[in-house]
């Protein structure tokens, strides 16, 4: 039986497609958290504090992530039109367009938006960490050494991309996206350890303390930070392998990390 299907990577298209289409699930949640954290940051504290000396560089940070993770989704949308409908009669066919993605300008915006969008993000944890431990140094020294590391191999991913390297090629986005996932693990491991001990020293000083607000910020870090290692994880391991698995979750990784991201805000409304 004839066909009329061209000669084709398949596969390969199929998970760009589907990646577009859980990208897009995954900014619909973003969205929705970012619209809760933002009345959350608005509404007046119950109890005063200091959260307000903190709202608007909160609100800052919540509209500025957001901003850059629309733009990075909206040129990623937009790529995949140009894949489909305005250059399908390119040479090589969607499949090539695919693979020489770094070649279009629009894409190189898209992923720097992510990048910076992610620095942000993890500058934030940086900051809670150093707040939880007191600005102590051996724990800020290494933790801005790693977060550096993070900044300079995204700096040179996008100097590679710009030279239009092959995205899946490029080893540095690999230690890029290792470095990001060993920052969260070391960040999520830091603060639980050190708000696990302030609690046990709580309950040595006041035997009737209530430990809730303790146990809750505990399961809201390592919630959030075992539902991105384990995406991370999947990305990063089918990445290495040149995988079309990896596609699935390039556009709606930075997405789902943000996303996560999103409680700490309330650990700031928790501990002000």
């Amino acid at each position: 039986m004839s066909s009329d299907t061209p000669l084709t990577d398949l596969w390969l298209e199929r998970s760009r497609l589907d990646g577009m289409m859980l990208g897009a699930v995954s900014y619909g949640g973003f969205l929705i958290l970012t619209v809760q954290a933002a009345i959350a940051l608005v509404q007046r504290p119950r109890h005063g504090g200091k959260i307000a000396d903190h709202r608007f560089s909160l609100l800052a940070y919540v509209f500025i992530t957001f901003i850059l993770g629309t733009i990075g989704f909206a040129a990623n949308a937009k790529y995949t039109e140009m894949i489909w409908i305005d250059l399908r009669d390119a040479p090589g066919g969607p499949s090539r367009l695919i693979e020489e993605e770094m070649n279009y300008s629009i894409n190189v915006v898209a992923i720097s938006s992510y990048f910076v969008m992610e620095w942000f993000m993890q500058a934030l944890l940086l900051h809670r960490c150093f707040v939880i431990w007191n600005w102590a140094r051996y724990v800020m020294v290494p933790m801005i050494i790693l977060y550096i590391a993070m900044i300079v191999m995204a700096i040179l991913v996008l100097v590679e991309s710009s030279a239009g390297a092959i995205f899946y090629n490029i080893n540095t986005e690999l230690a890029y996206l290792s470095l990001e996932v060993g920052l969260t693990v070391t960040y999520s491991v830091l603060v639980t350890s050190r708000l696990l001990s302030m609690r046990g020293l709580m309950k040595q000083i006041m035997r009737e303390y209530d430990s809730s607000t303790y146990d809750t910020i505990v399961l809201m870090v390592v919630e959030s930070a075992m539902v991105y290692i384990a995406y991370a994880i999947v990305f990063i391991v089918s990445f290495g392998m040149h995988s079309n698995v990896s596609n699935l979750c390039f556009l709606s990784i930075s997405h789902v990390q943000v996303s996560k991201r999103r409680p700490v805000l309330s650990m700031y409304l928790m501990l002000c």
